[in-house]
């Protein structure tokens, strides 16, 4: 389980759209945004559930890409439809979803790029379903 993970990205009102959209079958939404005039320098996003945000997105002028994000998915059918959801809302494949024994033996993920070429996966770690 992540805490939180943040990161910057090179447009901020697509990449809220990406994420609402590909983190839906995860049941994560945007829970809360912080503004330029709040931190005196760039705008943040935070997605999450329960009321917690725990991955973040914001302005900046941080190196592009290279951050890799895994989700933990309470089953194989909601790795599917990330791939599925985060594909129609831009992403790029970057690994369908299926066993990646190699990890261990139930190990079942999904790799997408977004559109900054963050690697963002899904991954269910449960024997079945």
């Amino acid at each position: 389980m992540l805490d939180h993970i943040g990161f910057t990205v090179s447009d901020f009102a697509a990449a809220k759209t990406f994420y609402a959209k590909a983190l839906a079958p995860l049941h994560l939404s945007l829970l809360m945004e912080v503004t330029k005039e709040q931190t005196g320098a760039d705008e943040h996003a935070g997605f999450g559930r329960d009321n917690k945000p725990f991955f973040w997105i914001g302005t900046g002028n941080k190196a592009k890409g290279g951050v890799h994000v895994a989700f933990t998915a309470g089953t194989r059918q909601q790795v599917d439809a990330f791939y599925a959801a985060a594909l129609a809302a831009g992403g790029r494949d970057n690994g369908r979803p299926d066993l990646r024994p190699h990890y261990h033996p139930h190990y079942y993920g999904a790799f997408v790029l977004d559109a900054d070429g963050n690697n963002i996966e899904a991954v269910c770690h449960a024997p079945h379903g």
